[in-house]
């Protein structure tokens, strides 16, 4: 049996270190990742951040989140394509985040800055234009996934938006499902390679 901490979704993963480097072409970007063991997909970029990424609709300015941002390929992403927004980057991965500070200046981003905690502890109080996550699923839809679903309204401005990936065959169902509970529709962004991008927006006041 795997140890909790062990886990990619722990605060302190206690396996040991292996460094690596990735180098991706992602929306037109040529990004380089400093990755470790310890924290989600450390060999390469996954598929399903990799279809969020270039499927993603990124506000011109604003404000967005990167919810549980491993070693911060969207928060990055998104940052170099638009860089009048302000990006914030958080993981519980304290491994994740350290990795996620050192690809902000290894990819010349000024424009982000990564904060340690759960869920929306970190961004208590903040409210942003769009949320975006590949949320862990291994963590248990009802422990991590429906929580990221059911609050990001409290912390979407009016007219943002969550966008997420998940596996159309691994819970895709009911996220979609907890979407429309939270926003009233679930959009289908993209598909490919067995995954969804959903996307849920927050209805403007009245």
């Amino acid at each position: 049996m795997v140890r909790m901490s062990n886990h990619y979704f722990s605060p302190h993963p206690k396996s040991r270190e292996e460094r690596g480097l990735i180098r991706a072409k992602i929306r037109g970007l040529d990004l380089e990742f400093t990755t470790n063991s310890g924290v989600f997909s450390h060999t390469r970029v996954d598929n399903g951040t990799r279809l969020l990424a270039e499927s993603m609709m990124v506000p011109i300015e604003g404000r967005l989140l990167d919810l549980g941002c491993g070693y911060g390929v969207l928060g990055i992403v998104a940052a170099k394509a638009s860089p009048r927004l302000e990006v914030v980057m958080t993981d519980v991965n304290q491994r994740a985040t350290t990795l996620a500070e050192e690809n902000l200046k290894r990819n010349g981003v000024v424009n982000a800055r990564v904060v340690v905690g759960s869920l929306y502890e970190p961004v208590e109080g903040e409210m942003f234009d769009a949320i975006v996550t590949n949320p862990p699923i291994s963590a248990g839809i009802g422990k991590t996934v429906s929580p990221i679903v059911s609050g990001s309204p409290d912390h979407l401005n009016s007219g943002g938006s969550l966008q997420l990936v998940v596996q159309s065959n691994k819970g895709g169902r009911t996220v979609a499902c907890l979407v429309e509970a939270a926003f009233g529709e679930a959009e289908v962004l993209a598909r490919g390679s067995g995954y969804r991008v959903l996307r849920g927006v927050k209805k403007q006041a009245a």
